[in-house]
Parts: C-alpha cells; structure tokens; sequence
C-alpha cells in the first residue's frame, strides 16, 4: 500500500503509476462486474440469459484477475 501526506500534490509518481498499472486488470475487471450488475438491476425488461452470461462471465473474470494479481497464497490466507 503506497501512503501519501496531504501536502504532497505534485501527483501520483512514478511507483504510483506502476502499482495503478500493474493492478489496472483487475480494476478493469471489476468496473465490468459493476456494469453487469447495474444492468440487471436497472432493467426495464425481462432479463434474458445473455444478461445473466454476461454477470456470470464478468464474475469469473474477476476471480481470474484476483488470483493473477493476488496470487493463490493471497486467497489461501484470505479463506483460512
């Protein structure tokens, strides 16, 4: 986690922008599952099975990107 003091405002520096790069599938793939679930939810229609592919598509996109990200120890400590 990179801690910054209020008074810095030059902006993010070069090891910020490397951890929001490095992390930026991940947040990809979550702002994914956001929209898929705002689209189920926000539906004025009958939600048909693509809808629901799609939620189920942008789920398990997530899990992949935790796991390449986080990595299996990560989740190993996370469900012990």
């Amino acid at each position: 986690m990179i801690t910054r003091s209020l008074s810095d405002d030059d902006g993010p520096t070069p090891a910020d922008l490397a951890a929001i790069q490095n992390e930026w599938p991940l947040i990809e793939a979550e702002m994914d599952l956001v929209a898929a679930e705002i689209a189920i939810l926000c539906a004025d229609r009958p939600l048909t099975e693509l809808d629901w592919r799609r939620l189920r598509r942008a789920e398990q996109r997530v899990s992949r990107e935790f796991v390449a990200f986080y990595g299996a120890a990560e989740i190993e400590r996370r469900a012990a």
